[in-house]
């Protein structure tokens, strides 16, 4: 697998996820989701989409997304993030750099 064969599976997920997603609660989760919003006062939504936030940024520091990138399509998050591998970069790939493209670019 490749970078490109990896933003093809983000566009495509991305796509099927579209702007809403429902999702089933089993009891565990949603009696600390109703904790979670009582303690803070906060709306059930935001807290999910802040507890997706707070787990992606933690497979990031954590590595554990580079482990699993590296496993399945051969690159890192930072190499995802530029548009192009270490070994393009270094003229070791064959190829020439792609355009970055900043609509991959994670924002908090």
């Amino acid at each position: 697998m490749t970078l490109d064969d990896l933003d093809d599976d983000v566009t495509a997920v991305a796509d099927e996820l579209g702007e809403e997603l429902t999702v089933s609660l089993d009891r565990e989760t949603r009696n600390e989701l109703a904790t979670l919003a009582a303690v803070f006062d906060g709306d059930p939504e935001e807290l999910l989409r802040r507890g997706v936030h707070a787990l992606f940024r933690q497979t990031v520091e954590t590595g554990d997304l580079d482990f699993h990138l590296r496993r399945g399509y051969d690159l890192t998050y930072d190499e995802y993030l530029a548009g192009v591998t270490y070994d393009e970069m270094t003229g070791q790939g064959g190829t020439q750099p792609r355009q970055r493209d900043d609509s991959r670019r994670y924002q908090q």
